[in-house]
């Protein structure tokens, strides 16, 4: 009987398959978008076809796609949208820079920039400018006479310190209405003065997610569905370029994402197999009787959700408490960089409330912050959860009591090591007065319990390998040390934290995440086999192809 001839085979290569095994193969062959066979090359040769293509893998690693378990993928994108001021190291600089984005606009039109500094943590950036502070509102105005600038605020959890700073010229004050008397909506936001009591134009808030542009400054423009939407593709081509093919967005996604998520899958460009969480805005139905207000989603948010192999949208993500400075942002005309509804939180009882009713139908719940485990287990104890894969993300801290309440619950964790082990595993046990530094993101605790962990970059940087380093290493960039290194991963543990485990938290283990027939024909190819890589260059590793459902959607020249 002939072999069913590929589409494509891949050949020559060492194939991590990351099957319960962890077995190697040497090629694979793809039919129709999914896996035909795993094997030595002498077996897959018998797939080949008078139209099949082949990449010669010519000795390379490759393994499943990667799975990114919080991504925020759509921000890469969107930091493409505005004038970056990278590479400024004076204030002529940034003045040139303005005035440069200011010829091809007419006169009026909004000059809204990217934040000073440098990408991706934008760290002091007023120290790398020759004067040592951040430019003043006259100039701006000697860079851009005739329109409003506004340079924007990063987003806090690109470099997790405060404060955040924005710097607005004359005449966006003006069009703001921003004056010497002007009281500032938040305690946390501080309008800079000079000597006679007009703003300088300088603004600095102690939030790590920006409130000055969404209230203040909300006049100038915000991204838009269409810009959201022209940018989508880029981002998840840059996610693509570390081997990344599948995100999960835990938290959440509001209807300016979604709706560009949609155009861009119905016009054929979305390359990247998208989960989205729902993230509710709960104004005007606080008081709606939460069995109707979660009955009215069940259809479309139970189990898996509603959507596609490329894009879904399930569950949904809330928090305990409201914070009237959430408020604030929730009424502004975009979500800005969050990309989440900002109010999405409740009052403790009637979140317990709305999340009995989810359990009851079937819904999976998001919690990214630590006091939702406490409110998941209530609710497990009046509309039992298990075997529905909630999720807690972003772990920082987890006692062993907690760990074991974790996996009775059946949760699916998210991790934030490039915070809570990178640049602040240090400081974790201060802060919560721990004997010890071994509840620190406890991955090995989680693992041994058989708790599945899904690693996820949370966008800073958008390399899921400094996730696999950081839980392989568990390296303190601030003090150059292991923090709890008894709570290490394997390199293979880690890898299925990548993989297997991103399958499972978004509920298609029998579609991806391993290299096995049947399964979805998604392909990391990489530069550096990081099995055997030293520690310090597995967070180097990037993508020399990726490929998603059978087709490339990245490959350096030199892999061609």
């Amino acid at each position: 009987m002939d072999a069913i001839a590929a589409d494509l085979i891949l050949t020559g290569g060492k194939v991590l398959t990351v099957d319960d095994r962890f077995s190697v193969a040497q090629a694979v062959a793809v039919r129709d978008g999914r896996i035909l066979a795993v094997g030595p090359d002498a077996a897959i040769e018998r797939h080949r076809g008078p139209r099949t293509e082949e990449i010669a893998l010519a000795g390379r690693t490759m393994m499943p796609g990667l799975i990114d378990g919080h991504a925020h993928m759509d921000r890469a994108g969107l930091r493409q949208i505005l004038p970056s001021l990278s590479g400024c190291r004076s204030i002529a600089d940034v003045q040139a820079r303005i005035s440069d984005i200011g010829r091809s606009m007419p006169p009026g039109a909004w000059i809204v920039t990217m934040p000073l500094g440098e990408p991706p943590f934008y760290r002091d950036p007023e120290l790398g400018l020759a004067e040592g502070r951040w430019p003043t509102r006259q100039e701006l105005d000697e860079a851009a006479p005739h329109n409003p600038v506004y340079i924007k605020p990063i987003w806090g959890y690109w470099r997790h310190t405060l404060p955040l700073v924005s710097v607005a010229n004359s005449r966006a004050l003006a069009l703001a209405g921003i004056g010497r008397d002007t009281v500032p909506p938040s305690a946390g936001i501080e309008i800079d003065k000079d000597a006679t009591g007009n703003p300088t134009g300088i603004f600095r808030e102690q939030h790590f997610m920006p409130l000055v542009e969404l209230s203040l400054l909300r006049m100038a423009p915000g991204f838009t569905v269409a810009e959201r939407a022209a940018t989508l593709p880029s981002a998840a081509a840059a996610y693509h370029a570390f081997g990344t093919t599948s995100v999960y967005e835990g938290h959440g996604v509001a209807a300016e994402v979604l709706q560009a998520y949609r155009q861009v899958h119905e016009a054929g460009r979305l390359t990247m197999r998208s989960n989205l969480v729902f993230s509710p805005d709960w104004r005007g139905v606080e008081d709606v009787d939460a069995d109707r207000l979660v009955e009215g989603w069940a259809h479309w948010l139970s189990g898996r959700g509603l959507g596609d192999d490329m894009l879904r949208v399930g569950g949904l993500i809330t928090e305990i408490g409201r914070n009237p400075d959430n408020a604030i942002r929730a009424a502004a005309p975009t979500t800005g960089w969050a990309g989440f509804n900002y109010d999405m939180g409740l009052p403790r009882d009637r979140a317990k409330a709305v999340l009995v009713a989810c359990a009851r139908r079937g819904i999976r719940v998001t919690g990214i912050w630590p006091d939702m485990l406490a409110l998941f287990a209530e609710v497990d104890r009046i509309a039992p959860i298990g075997g529905l894969r909630w999720v807690l993300g972003h772990i920082a801290v987890l006692t062993r009591d907690q760990v074991g309440l974790v996996r009775d619950l059946g949760l699916v964790v998210t991790t934030h090591t490039n915070r809570y082990i990178a640049k602040e595993g240090h400081l974790l046990k201060a802060r919560h007065g721990l004997p010890d530094e071994e509840a620190i993101v406890p991955l090995r605790a989680l693992r041994d319990a058989g708790v599945p962990v899904s690693l996820a970059t949370d966008n800073v940087p958008i390399s899921l390998w400094h996730p696999v380093a950081q839980a392989v290493t568990r390296m303190s960039t601030a003090e150059r040390r292991p923090i709890a290194e008894a709570q290490a991963l394997t390199r293979e543990e880690a890898l299925r934290a990548v993989t297997n485990h991103g399958a499972l938290l978004t509920m298609e283990e029998d579609r991806k995440g391993s290299i096995e027939p049947g399964k979805l024909a998604d392909f990391a190819v990489l530069t550096a086999d990081p099995m055997t890589v030293p520690d310090a260059a597995i967070a180097g590793i990037e993508a020399a192809i990726t490929i998603v459902g059978g087709r490339v959607v990245h490959r350096v020249s030199e892999a061609a």
